[in-house]
């Protein structure tokens, strides 16, 4: 099995453990993060892989922490995986209402863990697009700077919405808040 095949980022089927993403390239096993089952050390030639998307990534060392961002980020583009983001306990059960200036017409109400979800749901699709655009090989590093800076404006202009969220970790954090 070629090693620059199947690189860091390469996703996976697993008969036994599911569905994985490549952590980690050894001289001959691949670390093996799945969903369900935590990261596992497997042999190149396992047959009980089946490969889904190579992925050609440099094989360089990476930190830990590196390699969960990464990861992370595969899980979310790839499995629709979302982490779980509690809503502050003051709202569970709450509703917006929404009344318009002309009195005619009805207001509107949408609970707010639908509307809280919704707001959770742009932030993992900022982090996706975040993501994206560092990876993207056709954009010079001043581009990619430029399209990061919209981005946290984004974020800036979300945190509006931070009173929704129970822990403050994930809030959304613009330009003023990457200073502290």
């Amino acid at each position: 099995m070629d090693e620059n095949k199947y690189g860091i980022g390469s996703r996976l089927q697993h008969a036994q453990w599911g569905q994985g993403v490549v952590t980690g390239v050894r001289y001959d096993t691949y670390l093996i993060t799945f969903v369900d089952q935590g990261t596992k050390e497997i042999q190149h030639d396992d047959i009980k892989l089946e490969w889904i998307e190579a992925a050609n990534v440099k094989s360089e060392v990476e930190t830990m922490s590196e390699v969960e961002d990464s990861l992370l980020g595969i899980l979310r583009q790839w499995n629709g995986f979302s982490e779980v983001v509690p809503l502050g306990d003051k709202w569970k059960g709450g509703v917006m209402e929404l009344k318009p200036l002309d009195k005619t017409l009805k207001p509107k109400e949408i609970p707010v863990e639908n509307f809280f979800h919704k707001i959770v749901m742009l932030r993992d699709r900022l982090r996706v697009l975040e993501q994206q655009i560092n990876a993207n090989k056709k954009l010079s590093d001043e581009e990619k700077i430029d399209l990061q800076q919209y981005i946290t404006r984004c974020y800036g202009s979300l945190t509006t919405f931070n009173i929704l969220f129970k822990n403050k970790e994930q809030q959304f954090v613009g330009e003023k808040g990457k200073e502290d």
